[in-house]
């Protein structure tokens, strides 16, 4: 068998040959949604995405006999560093099925980040816990909803030989359309009528900077202490938030206040990988009509956040939001929707689902490994 060569990338020059490269991967798999090239093009631009100002990057690509047949990017996250020194983090780890192929990337990404002098690696993150992140290591017989990532079931194997293992694993829940669950609408009417103070709106997108601000001002605080997150800069945050802007509908996104103070909030978008699927990564000569016409297929919601800032978490703020969230959801023309990703270790939030009727259907891993010469796990 001919040799695989490992080619580090530049960016943004060489983003299409990086966000391609995954397309013949998925070609046999029908629950793939694949990435609007262009949308990944933007992504992987220094000059665009802010977070290559926080991070050191470097992507790589596979090849075997001049076609690609794999992908890694290794990343060294600035703000991660100032609390978790030495842990690299890889992502966009995509190959064939060949041990040979993914070793290869995975040893230059490894060789990457020890030259920076990084001792631990952690992934898939695509870049950070604040973008798209995890391996499916179950359930991979539906879709991935919006915002998550989707992989071919051969990956964990992989993850396993290179001397990966478990960090922590993710759930997804799904919730079926019915009626609100009368344990947390009693919660909901008890807690609001108990303390008038209390007050739900929606957002408003006709101020939507300021409300990105309250939405940012919430999403730090709530999630501080959280596995894995990572202080979103406020430049980064408001890049994923215009991004998002065109796909919210503000009914189902809510901000509750505590004595007019914002405590809290919830964001739950449409699935639009219904719509994305169908224009086949491309806008052109086709895909942008579904993206026009599209809205109408979707049939399913991702509740995507639901934060309370750390003062007010001893209140429960969440069975307001879910019910709020709920009642908008019911008027459309859905199947159900999808909680993600909740932490295995969030009792709370695990409970809440499970009252609802939530049941896990789809689980995502996060993988780490000691990159020390002789360290266990080393690749």
């Amino acid at each position: 068998m001919s040799k695989i060569e490992v080619e580090p990338l530049e960016l943004p020059r060489d983003a299409k040959r990086f966000v391609q490269a995954a397309f013949p991967i998925y070609a046999d798999d029908p629950h793939w949604v694949p990435p609007l090239v262009m949308e990944r093009k933007q992504f992987l631009n220094p000059d665009k995405n802010p977070y290559f100002k926080f991070a050191t990057i470097q992507t790589f690509l596979a090849k075997r006999d001049g076609v690609p047949v794999g992908t890694i990017a290794a990343t060294v996250d600035h703000k991660l560093q100032e609390h978790d020194p030495g842990m690299g983090l890889f992502g966009f780890f995509e190959f064939v099925d060949d041990p040979e192929v993914s070793r290869a990337l995975f040893e230059a990404a490894s060789d990457f980040l020890r030259s920076k002098g990084m001792n631990r690696a952690q992934g898939p993150y695509n870049f950070n816990s604040n973008h798209e992140f995890g391996l499916v290591i179950d359930g991979f017989d539906t879709d991935p909803c919006i915002a998550n990532p989707h992989n071919r079931d051969w990956y964990g194997r992989h993850y396993e030989a290179l001397g990966l293992a478990k960090a922590m694993d993710w759930y997804a829940y799904w919730l079926d359309k019915g009626p609100m669950p009368a344990r947390i609408q009693a919660i909901s009417d008890r807690f609001l009528e108990r303390n008038p103070n209390v007050t739900l709106r929606k957002i408003d997108m006709k101020r939507f900077e300021e409300e990105a601000s309250l939405m940012y001002e919430i999403y730090n605080d709530a999630w501080e202490n959280n596995w894995g997150h990572i202080h979103f800069s406020r430049e980064e945050f408001d890049f994923v938030a215009w991004g998002l802007k065109q796909v919210i509908n503000p009914d189902l996104c809510w901000f509750a206040y505590v004595d007019g103070e914002v405590a809290g909030a919830s964001v739950t978008l449409p699935d639009f990988n219904q719509v994305v699927k169908r224009t086949g990564g491309y806008l052109f000569p086709f895909g942008w009509y579904h993206l026009l016409f599209g809205k109408g297929r979707i049939d399913a919601l991702r509740i995507f956040v639901l934060g309370i800032r750390q003062k007010y978490q001893n209140l429960p703020l969440g069975a307001p939001l879910y019910v709020k969230t709920w009642e908008e959801g019911y008027k459309l023309p859905i199947r159900g929707a999808e909680a993600s990703l909740i932490l295995e270790t969030n009792h709370r939030m695990r409970g809440a689902m499970e009252k609802m009727g939530g049941r896990i259907y789809k689980t995502y891993r996060t993988w780490e490994i000691s990159l020390e010469k002789g360290g266990s796990g080393q690749p």
